[in-house]
């Protein structure tokens, strides 16, 4: 990101916020209509904290034509954009579109940069970054669209996943497969649904940790939030212990019910510390900005794998709020000093007592 020096200045209004997001497109019937839809309540709630906070708030929610986000800030300029933008689903790569055209138009924006969502969201070159830093990550392989599948020689089960997929969109049961057969037939059927290159990877046994790294309020180093943890239920016979896109969206489902997120948990010590460790080299690594989340695995034997870097990961995700709130800070103070750090970056600070953190605007509501 090509960064500007400016003199850093007091306001002579309260700070102006545009909330953008991603306005859904795919009707409420479509398989995968929660992953999308869920933005709207964050919108919600990010909006009513901003203008409890004393910001000057406008949202828009714009879809395949940018040109009404061109003219809101033709027509109402912000200091700073909160970036809720996650993508349309039918053009995914608008997530990383979106932040490159803000740092077009040099509006500062929440969240990571452009070139650390292009990196996120292709999990093929992430893993190859995750590897050639030689941090924890799963043994795997990569098979390119449209070339046979190769013999996977890294032992079994393994896991196959739509390489430019997030939100465990094309993870479920059938993801895990157990010979050389089925994991043909899955590679098949990834590219039948989704195209694009697939990710093989060794299937990590072990307790799955989400792990919210922040960085706001001119933090010199990026803190490691207290855990959260995706508890596996389900033990019958045949069942893989895999965060599905049903797991996680379809709240009425068994798979649902039997993966609940727990927040906050701890481990030893010793163990947190190398995670921490782990986290931090790969949020530098990335290039983030202001908050991430990692998707880790821990073995019995307390070895980490990273599965996933997510660099614009779910704000009102329950593992986020309360590893905030278990450091004693609320959702509102995440939302107010992601705000300022933006506008911090443009070098427009708001006048003393122009805006503060508000109290039980969405916590404890």
């Amino acid at each position: 990101m090509v960064k500007t020096a400016r003199r850093r200045r007091k306001t002579a209004m309260p700070p102006r916020i545009l909330v953008l997001y991603n306005e859904p497109v795919l009707p409420a019937s479509h398989p995968d209509a929660g992953a999308e839809h869920d933005i709207l309540d964050t919108v919600a709630d990010t909006f009513k904290i901003l203008v409890a906070a004393g910001f000057e708030a406008r949202k828009i929610g714009i879809n395949h034509d940018p040109q009404a986000f061109l003219d809101e800030v033709r027509d109402h300029p912000p200091d700073a954009v909160f970036n809720l933008f996650e993508g349309i689903p039918t053009q995914p790569g608008t997530e990383v579109s979106v932040a490159a055209l803000l740092e077009w138009l040099n509006l500062p924006f929440t969240g990571c940069p452009s070139p650390c969502l292009a990196i996120g969201r292709d999990k093929v070159r992430a893993k190859h970054l995750l590897t050639a830093a030689k941090l924890p990550t799963a043994p795997y392989l990569v098979v390119p669209e449209g070339d046979p599948v190769p013999r996977w020689r890294r032992g079994w089960p393994a896991i196959v996943k739509p390489a430019a997929q997030d939100a465990s969109v094309g993870i479920d049961q059938g993801s895990v497969v157990n010979s050389q057969a089925e994991l043909a037939a899955r590679v098949e059927h990834v590219r039948r649904a989704y195209g694009g290159d697939c990710l093989v990877e060794a299937f990590v046994f072990g307790r799955e940790l989400h792990v919210n790294v922040m960085q706001v309020n001119g933090a010199p180093v990026p803190e490691v939030l207290p855990l959260a943890e995706i508890e596996f239920h389900d033990t019958r016979p045949g069942r893989w212990p895999v965060y599905t896109f049903t797991a996680k969206w379809d709240m009425e489902s068994d798979e649902y019910k039997n993966a609940p997120l727990k927040a906050p948990v701890y481990i030893d010590p010793p163990l947190f510390a190398k995670l921490e460790k782990i986290a931090r080299r790969a949020f530098r690594l990335f290039e983030c900005r202001d908050y991430a989340r990692l998707d880790v695995r821990m073995t019995p034997e307390g070895r980490f794998a990273v599965l996933e870097v997510n660099p614009n990961p779910y704000l009102n995700s329950l593992a986020l709020v309360n590893g905030m709130m278990a450091t004693g800070r609320t959702h509102e103070w995440t939302v107010t000093h992601m705000a300022l750090a933006a506008l911090a970056r443009a070098g427009k600070l708001p006048a003393a007592g122009e805006v503060r953190v508000p109290v039980d605007v969405v916590t404890g509501v």
